[in-house]
């Protein structure tokens, strides 16, 4: 069967994957109501197209940290992709190379960063800190060193979330599969994440941002209140994220989150925002509410548990032909031509 969407590829990849595998990556947290919001969320909202404008030369590229790339989407940071295939984050950074946009990986990656970063792809580090400040501390001077030229510090875990999914499977990394910034293998999510610190606060953004040498985006931010907060101790930049409907059930959509984050920031940091991409058409949606780009991570997975990398690449592809295609169906001749006057909500 010819795969055509973002869904068609996640239909295959529950074929081909471990129940335990799949329900890890689909899964969200409790009743699995902000995992659907996500979705959902985009649907509420309706685009204004302008006609007569001459998009004969359309083109997606941007930027987003004064890095260029191809179109305005980042293969966001999953972990144990090696599960998913035997090359993972190898794979998903050849895709992400191939694509000319930024691959940002995982602090739960399963393949060494000195192997990601020699792919030679534009490189975002994901952050969690740890209770073991040395473990921190090594994972940030291995991005310095590896090339990685931005953190993304991820505030919204201070503990797991309940994930009833891996429960009902007792999902565990399986034999010979190893995380390769604990240097174990064999463990459940719980397990790993037990590692990680619950006392993280605005201080350790400041120390940070002023230690690392790189600038650094807090992911996880869902609030007015704390988009201000971060952009007062010293963020680059924030993305709008529930972790993917992983972690407190019932938060808001991040599509939904996202105007009142852009209207605190006042134009100070760029706005990135996560959850629910499914097409080209909901990423023109995120800019013209006001982000600069989007991170998608279920997406390309599902092309990499199909296909490694060239799965991941056709995914990646896949979406960037739907942003052109609704860029000159909308009639804006770039991503930095999309404004709010292209949406509106539905009114019902």
């Amino acid at each position: 069967m010819e795969l055509l969407n973002v869904r068609d590829y996640e239909a295959e990849a529950e074929r081909r994957l471990d129940p335990g595998a799949y329900g890890y990556y689909a899964g969200g947290a409790g009743d699995e109501v902000t995992l659907r919001e996500n979705v959902a969320a985009y649907g509420r909202w309706r685009l204004r197209p302008r006609v007569l404008v001459d998009v004969g030369a359309c083109t997606t590229g941007t930027t987003v940290l004064g890095h260029e790339i191809a179109f305005p989407l980042l293969v966001a940071p999953v972990a144990f992709q090696r599960v998913a295939h035997p090359e993972g984050e190898l794979a998903m950074a050849r895709a992400a190379r191939a694509a000319a946009t930024i691959l940002c990986l995982s602090t739960m990656t399963t393949t060494p960063p000195a192997d990601v970063a020699a792919v030679g792809s534009q490189r975002w580090f994901q952050l969690y800190v740890f209770r073991d400040a040395a473990v921190t501390r090594e994972l940030v001077a291995q991005a310095r060193e590896c090339g990685f030229t931005a953190l993304l510090l991820t505030v919204d875990t201070p503990v797991l979330g309940r994930r009833e999914r891996d429960h009902r499977t007792g999902f565990t990394l399986p034999g010979g599969v190893t995380v390769a910034s604990l240097g174990r293998g064999g463990m459940t999510p719980a397990e790993t994440f037990a590692l990680t610190s619950p006392s993280v606060t605005w201080r350790d953004v400041e120390l940070l941002a002023a230690e690392s040498s790189l600038p650094v985006l807090v992911k996880g931010v869902l609030t007015a209140e704390d988009a201000r907060l971060a952009c007062e101790h010293g963020a680059a930049g924030i993305v709008v994220s529930n972790h993917g409907g992983r972690q407190l059930d019932g938060v808001a959509a991040t599509i939904e989150a996202l105007p009142e984050v852009i209207e605190a920031v006042e134009g100070r940091v760029e706005v990135l925002v996560d959850g629910g991409i499914r097409r080209g058409a909901d990423v023109v949606k995120a800019l013209a509410l006001g982000a600069r780009a989007v991170l998608a991570g279920r997406a390309p997975l599902w092309g990499l548990a199909v296909g490694g990398e060239e799965g991941a690449r056709a995914v990646l592809e896949l979406l960037r032909d739907e942003i052109l295609l609704a860029l000159q169906l909308l009639g804006c001749p770039s991503p930095a031509a999309v404004t709010r006057a292209h949406v509106e909500p539905v009114r019902r």
